[in-house]
């Protein structure tokens, strides 16, 4: 699963490959994430409020608040860095409810999500986003799952390769932005 020397994670996660991880981890993903920004965690809310199925079973997934950019010839993808996650706050509550596992964004998160992520035994990963362009090496693919309409703003499936993040909010409450 991982090593001390370098923490690799595959999705989809489980419970146990997150318990020991560490505000201020280094960790290296690998397998499919979602990605989605405000609008398609909106309709996806709105489809659990309504009592719908959603498009894809978030269970043990880890959302990327990203709205990739266009991929120039030969590559998998443009540029593509994380959105500010604060806003998603509200939005993630009933996800995780729903046992999505992780997140991955930019910033810190309200006290109410920090709390919901230990609850629910979850965790925030950040990544920089002045890298973006470096984080598109790391992607592998790019397709559209669900509200094509919304554009960059869809439901995305990405897969990717060792991509860097570190771990923000560990599931049992360690916060990388508390360090003293």
């Amino acid at each position: 699963m991982h090593d001390k020397s370098r923490l690799s994670l595959k999705t989809p996660l489980k419970k146990s490959d997150i318990k020991d991880l560490k505000a201020g981890d280094l960790v290296y993903i690998t397998g499919k994430v979602l990605g989605a920004r405000d609008m398609a965690h909106k309709r996806l809310v709105q489809s659990l409020d309504e009592g719908k199925k959603l498009p894809v079973d978030i269970k043990d997934s880890i959302i990327f608040y990203v709205g990739p950019s266009p991929a120039p010839p030969g590559h998998a993808s443009g540029s593509i860095g994380p959105t500010t996650s604060s806003r998603m706050d509200v939005l993630t509550l009933p996800l995780l409810e729903k046992r999505l596992i992780a997140t991955i964004g930019k910033g810190r998160r309200s006290d109410g999500l920090k709390d919901a992520l230990k609850k629910y035994k979850a965790v925030y990963f950040i990544t920089p986003g002045g890298v973006a362009a470096y984080l598109a090496g790391k992607v592998k693919s790019i397709k559209t799952l669900a509200y094509r309409d919304l554009g960059p703003e869809a439901l995305y499936s990405i897969e990717v390769e060792d991509f860097p993040v570190f771990v923000a909010y560990d599931a049992e409450g360690g916060d990388i932005f508390s360090r003293e």
